[in-house]
């Protein structure tokens, strides 16, 4: 078992910046890809980013090319999300997700609100 905790939502204004992680714990060993969703009210959960263990390989959702910046530090068991020139259509739930070697497994975490209001 794998479980993921999410971290750093909160409200920014447009233009801002945070960063969220997602600390692993468990059989981490197993984990393969890392990625971030996201579900605004009313919408479907969407891919944001994604990360390979060994950070090679990234895939990010068009909306967010050039702004977001995911990264992983395995030593840590730690998934981010650096997050920069925040839009109001950024508002959502975050969630970190984590699929393991043999992709057989899928975990969630519980999400963090990202609210971008002025």
């Amino acid at each position: 078992q794998v479980q993921l905790v999410e971290s750093g939502g909160g409200l920014v204004q447009p233009g801002g910046s945070l960063r969220l992680s997602c600390g692993t714990s468990g059989r981490t060993s197993s984990i393969h890809v890392m990625a971030w969703y996201r579900q605004a009210p009313g919408k479907q959960r969407e891919l944001v980013a994604s990360i390979t263990r060994d950070t090679t390989t990234t895939n990010y959702a068009d909306s967010v090319k050039g702004r977001f910046t995911i990264s992983r530090d395995n030593a840590k068991n730690t998934l981010y999300l650096q997050m920069n020139s925040l839009k109001p259509e950024d508002t959502a739930v975050y969630f970190c997700k984590a699929i393991s070697s043999d992709v057989r497994l899928v975990y969630w975490g519980r999400g963090t609100q990202v609210t971008v209001s002025s």
